[in-house]
């Protein structure tokens, strides 16, 4: 009879020490959401969005990459030619292209949607990280499916 509460025990105990450190535990506390950008290190605009990330509280990591390497990254991560942009950054399982507003990154992953991601194509100016948003370009976001099509996410008129 011991024998069998010393194992219930240690199992209570073991799934205790396992909960405390999942990443359950860390969503709870606040922690930052991780993403992590590849870009072109002489990209002004791109670091301009990385700031703006670190400012929404989100935990940042940043690579290098030049040319046709990160243009082969891009497409190896499910990034149509048509989407693409400056950098592209991962969260989660996540890809997300260009100067995607924060407000876009977080509503897909609470809504946890079966796609590659977000894109802004090319680079509009007032996006985020690309000049004022009080003189934006109008522009759109999109949702890439996982078999390549896209559809408008979010809309942003001209200002």
């Amino acid at each position: 009879m011991s024998h069998d509460t010393i194992s219930r025990r240690k199992i209570l105990i073991g799934a205790a020490t396992l909960l405390a450190a999942s990443p359950l535990r860390a969503l709870a506390q606040g922690a930052k959401p991780a993403i992590h950008v590849m870009k072109d290190p002489n990209c002004s605009c791109c670091s301009a969005w990385i700031e703006l990330l670190e400012n929404e509280g989100f935990a940042v990591t940043t690579e290098h990459s030049l040319g046709s390497l990160l243009m082969r990254y891009k497409l190896d991560h499910g990034i149509p030619q048509e989407m693409v942009s400056c950098h592209t950054g991962r969260i989660e399982d996540y890809v997300i292209e260009g100067h995607v507003p924060v407000a876009d990154i977080r509503r897909l992953l609470d809504e946890r949607l079966d796609a590659v991601g977000l894109a802004v194509p090319g680079m509009p100016y007032g996006s985020p990280g690309m000049g004022p948003e009080s003189q934006r370009e109008a522009y759109v976001v999109y949702l890439i499916h996982r078999d390549g099509t896209t559809e408008p996410f979010a809309t942003y008129p001209a200002a």
